[in-house]
């Protein structure tokens, strides 16, 4: 009689989601707004629940739009001229992974406060090493991303897995477009098309390439990304891995601490008698 295979367990709790461009969003703006208000930047909230943060001179501007009017979660721009139209802007919609954001508000950040306004504010120029806008390609290239099926007027890579990508789009574009729309310089996608992708980031023409480059070495990572099952979007099935988060095993100084903790406690010194030549004898008890 052949015996029937036992059923399955759906991996439920903590988890690790590899690759880790399948793994969405936290769900939590804490992290990518950090760094900034880490330097003392400001924090304005609307009715909406929406947050606002801005550079004290007020050449970078980010919001964070959970109530927003399209699913640009995440809104990044930068001003030459704090009255003047962004000198660049970054969008990522409301499924990203934090992480990747987080990337690119750390080095954003770390710019900022080093004041070198030539990598938050300056065109990137060709044929220079810091400021190539290829530079940014370059750690999915050694990660195993490999050039797709080219087209006219794009560059792209997509990652091993067919379920990501990164397009450069050359020629001139529409800067109103670029901050509004996806019909930006650069896109980095995941899911199944890029016309209808889970999450995407966008980045407009002048961007630094040293906030692109954040972006794409933290998606280039090869570690997994820790999340709540229940948190993990419906299309990573059957495509990312999920590996259960297990507690680490308990080490010689954690079991001393929970054979000890299981002891009984040693009763105070005052309750133990202790007769001496000056001790009184002991009352009789009550009759019966």
């Amino acid at each position: 009689m052949t015996q029937k295979p036992e059923p399955r367990h759906e991996i439920d709790g903590d988890v690790f989601v590899s690759p880790r461009h399948l793994a969405s969003t936290t769900g939590s703006g804490d992290p990518a707004l950090a760094p900034l208000l880490d330097l003392g930047w400001s924090i304005e909230h609307d009715d909406l629940g929406n947050v606002y943060t801005n550079a004290p001179d007020r050449r970078i501007r980010v919001g964070y739009l959970p109530e927003g009017e399209d699913d640009g979660l995440w809104r990044i721009n930068a001003y030459r001229d704090p009255f003047g139209p962004p000198t660049w802007g970054a969008c990522f919609n409301d499924r990203t992974p934090t992480e990747f954001v987080t990337a690119f508000t750390t080095a954003l950040a770390t710019a900022y406060e080093q004041g070198r306004p030539d990598t938050y504010l300056a065109r990137p120029v060709a044929r220079t090493d810091e400021h190539d806008p290829f530079h940014a390609v370059v750690p999915l290239l050694k990660n195993g991303w490999e050039i797709d099926r080219p087209r006219w007027g794009v560059f792209a890579i997509e990652a091993p897995d067919g379920l990501a990508g990164l397009e450069f789009t050359t020629g001139d574009l529409d800067p109103e477009a670029e901050l509004s729309t996806r019909n930006a310089r650069w896109q980095l996608w995941a899911g199944t098309s890029i016309d209808r992708p889970v999450w995407y980031a966008t980045a407009s023409t002048d961007t630094p390439v040293a906030l692109l480059a954040a972006v794409t070495e933290c998606v280039a990572d090869p570690a997994p990304l820790p999340r709540w099952r229940q948190d993990t979007s419906s299309y990573i099935k059957g495509m990312a891995q999920l590996t259960p988060i297990l507690p680490p095993a308990p080490t010689p100084l954690d079991v001393r601490r929970a054979v000890a903790s299981r002891r009984p406690a040693a009763l105070p010194a005052a309750s133990v008698p202790r007769w001496s030549t000056t001790s009184r004898p002991a009352l009789p008890g009550p009759r019966r």
